[in-house]
Order: C-alpha cells, then sequence, then structure tokens
C-alpha cells in the first residue's frame, strides 16, 4: 500500500465518508480523473463505489449542458453500498458542469471551479447571465476558486507542451488537487500516468507536471488548508483489486469457461455499454478464449451459437436494442437446445434512447421477447463484484440443462467500480458436462433429443464424433431429431422444453430474506437497485421501523419457496428502474398485490428514495 502524503494530520478534519464529482465538457477528461482518484482510494484502502454519467455523443457541444461528462465517487472507512445520494465536493471545470450539477450538491457542500473558463462565451453557452461565482448565487456554498488553466500552464512551461496541448492535463491538475485535499496517495496516479504514457514522454512529462502542480497547490496556499481524511475500511481480510460490473463479467466468462473445461468464445458487435466486455475478453486469449468482433448484432448471436454446436462455450453480449436483434437466434438456441448466454446490459430506451445511461426495462423482453413458446431461464446481476459468480451461475444452468440463458446486467452496474476481494479459483465448481461419445438408441444410433431422466437436458454432441451424426435446425422435431408437423408432437416437444426450464426451479437456492422480527412490509428487488434497497432498509430500520428485505438472482424461473415467502407479508415493495415489470410477473405468479414503485429517469435509485417510500407504506 503507498504511503499518503505528508501531511499535518492535526489540520486534517477526520470523516467517516464523503462523495467527489467530477465535472466537465466531454473532452475535458473527467471519467480519467474519477478514476484516477478512485483508484488511489481503492490502493489507500476505502471502501467506494461509483457512478460515471457521460453524454452519448461522441464530442458533444463544448460549453453545453448536454456536453457534460461527471464522474461521482463515495469512499468511505466502512462499507457503503451506493455512489451516495449527494455529492459533497463538486469539481466544475466549467459553467455549464456546475450548472448541470448544482442542483445535486448537499447543502453547505464544497465547490471547486476552474474559473478560467468562467468567461462571457461559456456562460452564455451554459445559460447564465450573471457569473454564479461573482453574483452571490453560491453562497450556501463554500466556494474556492482556482484558475485551473493558467495554472497548469505555468507548469508546463519548458516542457515543450504549449497552448491546447498543454490544456489537456488540467484534469490532472484537479486530480492532484483532491489528492492532497483528502490526503490520498500520490504514487498510484504518478505510475499509472509513467505506465499510460510511456511511449509518448511529452505527454507522460505533462500530466506528471500538472498533478503535482494540483497537488502543490493545495500544499502552499491558505485556501486549502483545511484538509480532510477519511481511514481505510475495515473489510474482510483477502486481496482486493478495483473492478467494474463489465471487468467482473469478462473475468467471470473467463472462469465459467475454465470450471466449465470447456474454450470460451465470446462475439458481440460494439455497442455502449456493453463494448466494454469484448475489449476486456480480448486481452486473455492465453486462458483459452476467442473473440469475435462482428458486423452485426444477428452475426454475433449465429457465431457464437455456432462455437456451441462446436463444444464451446458459446457468449454473446450487447445492449439495448441489440438484444432485439439477437431475438431470432436466441429462438433458434432454444429450439436446437443448445447452451448459449447472452448478456444484456441494459440501458435506456427504446431504439437508441439513452445509450449511455441506466435502465433495467429489458426483463419483460428476456421473458417474452421471442415468438412462440420459448421460455429461458433469467439469472440478473447485482452489483459490479457480483456479476463475476453471476455469470458463472448462467454458465452452469445453460450447460447442465442445454438451453440458452439470459443474463442481465445494465450500465450502472457496468461501468460503475467497487472493491473486489479476489476469490480463490480452485473453489470453483465444477460445472462440466461430458460430451456424448457413443450412441443412445436402438441398433447403434444417436437421438439428439433423448432426455436425461433429472434434467430433461438432450446430450451434447461434438459435430465430427464417429456414429453422432444427427440433425438441428429450427424446424419442429421429435426425438430422433428428424423433422416433424405432427401437431400432438409440437405440443409434446413445447411442454418438454417448458418443463425443462420451470425443472431448474430445483437446482437453484431457495431465496433469502433479510427480515426484522414482527416486520409487515417487504421490499423486492432484483438487480442493480441492490446498493440502494440496502442502505435504504439500513435508514429505515435506523429510524426504528421494522420492514424485510429480498433481492433476486433468478427471475426465470422464480425460487421456489418465493410464493410463499411473500405471501406472509401484508405489503410488499418493488422497486424497478422501469415502469414496473418485475411486478407484473410477481403479481401473475402469485397473485400477490405488490406495490410498484418505478423510476425512469437514466439513473440509479438513491438511498433516500427508498427510504422515504417505505416509511410512507409501513
Amino acid at each position: 500500500m503507498s504511503e499518503a502524503p505528508t501531511i499535518d494530520n492535526q489540520e486534517a478534519e477526520q470523516v467517516h465518508a464523503v462523495a467527489i464529482r467530477f465535472a466537465g465538457d466531454s473532452g475535458d477528461g473527467m471519467q480519467l480523473a474519477g478514476a484516477r482518484f478512485t483508484d488511489a482510494s481503492a490502493i489507500f484502502g476505502n471502501d467506494l463505489s461509483t457512478l460515471a454519467n457521460f453524454p452519448a455523443e461522441i464530442r458533444a457541444p463544448a460549453g453545453t449542458l448536454p456536453g457534460v461528462s461527471s464522474f461521482q465517487v463515495h469512499i468511505a472507512d466502512r462499507d457503503i453500498l451506493t455512489p451516495g445520494d449527494q455529492p459533497d465536493v463538486l469539481v466544475a471545470m466549467n459553467p455549464a458542469a456546475l450548472k448541470a450539477n448544482i442542483a445535486d450538491l448537499a447543502p453547505a457542500g464544497i465547490i471547486i471551479v476552474n474559473t478560467d473558463a468562467f468567461d462571457e462565451r461559456n456562460l452564455t453557452r451554459a445559460g447564465y447571465a450573471t457569473s454564479p461565482i461573482e453574483d452571490g448565487s453560491l453562497d450556501a456554498y463554500r466556494v474556492l476558486k482556482v484558475p485551473m488553466e493558467d495554472l497548469t500552464k505555468r507548469a508546463l512551461e519548458g516542457s515543450g507542451v504549449k497552448g491546447r496541448d498543454a490544456l489537456r492535463s488540467k484534469n490532472f491538475f484537479a486530480v492532484g488537487l483532491m489528492t492532497w485535499m483528502f490526503q490520498r496517495p500520490l504514487e498510484p496516479t504518478l505510475e499509472w500516468i509513467a505506465s499510460k504514457f510511456a511511449k509518448e514522454p511529452d505527454i507522460k512529462a505533462a500530466n506528471e507536471l500538472a498533478f503535482r502542480a494540483g497537488f502543490n497547490l493545495g500544499e502552499t496556499t491558505e485556501m486549502f488548508r483545511h484538509t480532510y481524511r477519511v481511514e481505510p475500511a475495515r473489510l474482510p481480510a483477502g486481496t482486493y483489486t478495483n473492478v467494474t460490473g463489465n471487468q467482473a463479467l469478462a473475468w467471470g466468462i473467463m472462469a465459467a469457461g475454465q470450471a466449465a473445461r470447456l474454450p470460451v468464445f465470446y462475439a458481440s458487435y460494439p455497442i455502449t455499454p456493453a463494448s466494454d466486455i469484448l475489449h476486456e475478453l480480448a486481452r486473455h486469449r492465453n486462458f483459452g478464449v476467442r473473440t469475435f468482433q462482428a458486423e452485426d448484432e444477428i452475426a454475433a448471436a449465429g457465431a457464437a451459437l455456432g462455437a456451441s454446436f462446436a463444444g464451446h462455450l458459446g457468449v454473446t453480449g450487447t445492449s439495448g436494442p441489440g438484444l432485439a436483434l439477437k431475438s431470432e437466434t436466441i429462438s433458434l438456441a432454444l429450439m436446437t437446445e443448445l447452451p448459449l448466454l447472452i448478456i444484456d446490459v441494459q440501458r435506456g430506451g427504446p431504439s437508441t434512447g439513452l445509450p449511455t445511461k441506466t435502465e433495467q426495462a429489458d426483463l419483460l423482453m428476456a421473458m417474452y421477447g421471442r415468438h412462440g413458446e420459448s421460455p429461458l431461464p433469467i439469472v440478473a446481476i447485482s452489483t459490479p463484484a457480483d456479476a463475476f459468480e453471476a455469470v458463472i451461475e448462467a454458465a452452469r444452468i445453460a450447460i447442465k440443462y442445454m438451453t440458452p440463458v439470459i443474463l442481465l446486467s445494465d450500465g450502472y452496474i457496468g461501468t460503475s467500480t467497487e472493491p473486489w476481494r479476489l476469490p480463490d479459483l480452485a473453489a470453483l465448481p465444477d460445472i462440466s458436462v461430458p460430451f456424448a461419445i457413443a450412441p443412445n438408441g436402438p441398433e447403434a444410433t444417436f437421438l439428439p433429443y433423448l432426455r436425461d431422466a433429472k434434467t430433461q437436458a438432450r446430450p451434447w454432441a461434438v459435430p465430427g464424433t464417429p456414429g453422432l451424426e444427427h440433425r438441428l435446425g429450427g424446424l419442429e422435431k421429435d426425438g430422433t431429431g428428424n423433422v416433424s408437423y405432427a401437431p400432438d408432437n409440437h405440443e409434446r416437444m413445447t411442454l418438454l422444453r417448458e418443463g425443462k426450464v420451470k425443472g431448474i426451479a430445483a437446482d437453484i437456492p431457495d431465496v433469502l430474506v433479510d427480515a426484522d422480527e414482527g416486520a409487515e412490509v417487504l421490499v423486492l428487488g432484483w438487480g442493480s437497485s441492490y446498493g440502494a434497497i440496502l442502505a435504504g432498509v439500513r435508514r429505515v430500520r435506523a429510524a426504528g421501523k421494522k420492514v424485510a428485505r429480498i433481492h433476486l438472482r433468478h427471475l426465470n424461473p422464480f425460487p421456489a419457496n418465493l410464493g410463499a415467502v411473500l405471501a406472509g407479508y401484508r405489503r410488499i415493495l418493488v422497486p424497478e428502474l422501469n415502469r414496473g415489470q418485475l411486478v407484473r410477473m410477481v403479481r401473475s405468479e402469485f397473485l400477490v398485490d405488490a406495490i410498484s414503485y418505478p423510476k425512469v429517469q437514466g439513473q440509479p435509485f438513491k438511498a433516500a428514495e427508498i427510504e422515504a417510500k417505505l416509511l410512507e407504506i409501513i
């Protein structure tokens, strides 16, 4: 662990947690700045959670509200669950960043403004008639005015980097200043700069100089003599790393391949916010992973299914409208009864919708978004770290039951960061299933749809295995694999496929209830609402109220005991980042009067929102 900066700790205010938001133009490097501060905090030992928020446009109009990009990091000396309902500190690189984020800032919060950007042109673009840093409108906050552009240029004098190129380093100036203010270690950021820009010495030197200049400003000016210290968190013993949900998903796919003793084939088309899964997997060919960037979503799904047919762990990933384009191939995977993982990193819709914002609006599409009777298992990820285990579970179900499985993540999970304790890889479950190697029918024939008595799964025969030639396809067939249009056979095969998926309920854990004795209200969640729900429940309990909580990983089939559990509560609250999709499913399945609590703003739930709604109905 790197040492903290040398600062007189008597001058530092000890705080248990703080949320910091970096905000600026989409070209100002705010995601990079936030990530560097986050990594330094992780190495220092804080628990943390992040929220990235950026425009869909590659380069939105500079200085305008639609072009604002932000990154919020919540650091603490204890276990935390969300990026924070409100930032305590806002670093605003221009007027638009200030205007787009000021409403979220905590009362009496700190604003650090880049005064060089508050000129007449930028003020007009942001919709300000007068400068907010001069007209008194920010008097309720502590405002620290810093000419970041001028100080960055001065720091780079003699480096050979000038003009606009010099200004590109101002994000590292901001990181350096926040490193001083919150006593972060310098080494992680300096080491990252040295590694990232090793082949670009001028840029490396510029970023290092800007970073140190920001740090030194805090050290040498009275304006920043008040510093803050967040002690390391007491986390369970182990080796930790910082992960985003997409990283953990990629690593989980690799681990699933190892646990299944299968080579991995991942095919996708670039689409926000799922693309990083492909990027991460492409770096790990040494783990038996092959990646394929297809020309479109349909080709990606077809290639992944072809890999499954050939005896690989076939995986395809997408977001938003990509799931719709894959639907025909998913139906083919269901009809041929081949294992296939379909990862959906959900985003705001419909159509192109809100490609960089989060939503949970694809649940009903995952459940019903295919023609004909085509039920599929559905697994949901709850947190970035949970992605690793969730994808292994999805792969286990797909292989054991010879079925496509949809794994639901979302943009919040995919791009957010949290500490993850590295698992013991030796303890990974064995999820391998032997391939068919011998005939299973009369007179040494092979019947591709002769089912296992327990799982109802058909055998998996790799093409080219002697004596196991068989026919697959999208047309209905009988147990021999031959095409059949017989009405009774179609109904029989439909019921067999449906029963196979329903039977998975006996092979997944019962739902666990986190409940106060005597609680009459239950909050039921799934996916990325996990952190906000748990944090909200903790607040309600701190207020002396009783409440129960369930969070689902398996959405189809539901855990076998879910109906009985739901029947034990007078009122059931279902928060979702959609218009009420899980609530429709539980009402239909269990005939309970569940209360829908929808949110479709492209942003995750806040703990305060869950707290307020629970207190309203308790």
